[in-house]
């Protein structure tokens, strides 16, 4: 089963989030915020990234730019996940290099299907 990294800095929701995925069968990595989330994507060069936009040290809009200017990691899939869906949010975060984008609070199922569909999208061969 693919990898997945959250980055995310609440705890009850990497708690939730995690669990569920792990539950169907996902390997989950952990980062709480937007540096130890670009540090850990590129160690472990996860299938998909889940990122919040609200973090703290660097922010999901600024991790997203990073990872996409490194080679290694710019082919990585990226859902930007915010609380703050502001009018032209969705828009900021494919300009930073999503590659899709959900509101919270996350719906899973809604979720679920985002990351399935760029799982299949961007399969590595």
């Amino acid at each position: 089963m693919a990898k997945i990294l959250l980055v995310e800095d609440n705890e009850l929701n990497r708690d939730m989030l995690s669990r569920r995925l792990m539950r169907i069968g996902f390997e989950v990595l952990v980062a709480i915020d937007g540096a130890s989330g670009v540090t850990t994507a590129e160690i472990e060069l996860p299938d998909l990234i889940v990122m919040d936009m609200s973090l703290p040290i660097l922010d999901g809009w600024e991790a997203t730019k990073r990872l996409k200017q490194i080679t290694a990691t710019q082919n990585i899939p990226i859902i930007g996940c915010s609380a703050h869906a502001m009018v032209g949010d969705r828009e900021r975060g494919i300009e930073a290099g999503c590659d899709d984008y959900d509101t919270k609070p996350i719906e899973f199922t809604r979720l679920l299907g985002k990351i399935e569909h760029l799982l299949k999208k961007y399969a590595r061969s």
